[in-house]
């Protein structure tokens, strides 16, 4: 016997149809890899060194080319004698109605079927199609396959909120707009601009009641879970959309008054002084409230716009982006002495940011919002 018994020499076709195979971003890992066995076994690689190189066993090397050269002799395609053999079993048990049950079940609130759940977890439904004898039975691995197939799971979560303004469409086009430089069907012109503000207010000064540790090799950072608290701070900024640069200022608290002072920050210094016009994305906090802020800010200052947001739509403030690269880059996990610490800490990260930052790449706009509002309305929501 020789060292080499399954020797393959493939054919410049068959390599061709290997390489497609082993690069292709849809092929599955298992067939990628057997086109490399087959590939490497041309090269003369040794079953160890090839096992090594994909870290499987030396008979998952010898058993793929075996049935290579066992089906090629048949007359099959090269993708033919890398698939799996055809395997014995017992034949599936549900019908399609069955399993369009048990995902209907499965996209259902627990409570609605008189469960005293928030959520199902995997074992949960397997638990409930059979008691609802919508199935004799089904395993877990079973029931995790028809999920996976539709991307179904019931056990996570996120939080949002609904935008209720009467106006929201309206005034949610005047701020993607004004992203994408336009303003009432204008572009904008070169002396224009648009600054993002608004306030984090409330920041928790937390002190561990021990010491962070750093990280250590194979171990995370490790942070008290203990802390005292300092009080709070406030960090009022805003952002230039086009430019990239922030402003800001951290107080004790939010209110006209320093609002007022971080208006005054930008607006008396250039470009802004001199621009023709200048749109502020607010909310409609009261510190800036649509029925009295608008007509306050332009009589101190002629070229400011005031733009307000839909009521809930801070998500279309672009300073929001800002806070939470803020909050995950500076203040988390949040160890600090005292509340000058954490100004500190915040005005060097803005001015750490405001040299390396780069305008967001803002891709929403009319097309993405209508289709937004459209989803929305087609589910009754």
């Amino acid at each position: 016997m020789t060292p080499y018994k399954h020797y393959i020499r493939l054919s410049g076709k068959e390599k061709q149809d290997l390489r497609r195979l082993k690069k292709a971003g849809k092929t599955e890992r298992r067939l990628a890899d057997r086109s490399r066995i087959i590939l490497w076994t041309n090269e003369r690689v040794a079953v160890a060194e090839i096992a090594a190189r994909l870290e499987c066993h030396r008979s998952t090397v010898i058993n793929c080319r075996r049935r290579f050269l066992q089906r090629r002799a048949q007359g099959q395609s090269v993708s033919a004698c890398l698939q799996d053999a055809p395997r014995s079993g017992r034949p599936v048990e549900r019908t399609a109605l069955q399993e369009a049950q048990i995902k209907a079940v499965v996209c259902e609130r627990p409570a609605l079927l008189k469960k005293p759940l928030s959520r199902f977890s995997l074992s949960e439904i397997q638990t409930w199609v059979v008691e609802a004898e919508v199935v004799p039975q089904l395993s877990r691995s079973t029931l995790w396959r028809l999920l996976h197939n539709d991307a179904i799971r019931p056990w996570l979560y996120r939080l949002w909120l609904f935008p209720r303004d009467p106006d929201f469409q309206v005034k949610a086009e005047r701020m993607v707009d004004l992203y994408h430089r336009q303003w009432q069907g204008a572009p904008l012109g070169e002396q224009d601009y648009v600054i993002s503000a608004d306030e984090k207010s409330g920041l928790q000064v937390l002190e561990r009641r021990h010491p962070t540790v750093p990280p250590q090799p194979g171990q995370a950072g490790l942070v008290e879970f203990e802390y005292k608290r300092h009080g709070t701070v406030a960090y009022l900024a805003a952002y230039d959309v086009f430019r990239a640069k922030v402003f800001g200022q951290v107080g004790d608290t939010t209110g006209i008054a320093p609002f007022g002072q971080l208006v005054d920050a930008v607006m008396q210094q250039e470009p802004y002084a001199s621009a023709d016009r200048v749109f502020w994305i607010l909310d409609n906090g009261s510190s800036h409230h649509p029925s009295t802020s608008p007509a306050r800010l332009q009589a101190a200052y002629p070229n400011l716009i005031s733009v307000h947001l839909p009521t809930h739509a801070s998500w279309l403030n672009q300073i929001e982006i800002y806070f939470s690269i803020l909050q995950r880059k500076a203040l988390t996990p949040m160890d600090m002495a005292n509340r000058e610490v954490v100004k500190e800490r915040i005005l060097e990260f803005q001015e750490h940011y405001n040299q390396y930052a780069k305008p967001f790449n803002w891709k929403f706009g009319r097309n993405e919002l209508n289709a937004w509002l459209k989803k929305l309305k087609s589910k009754n929501l």
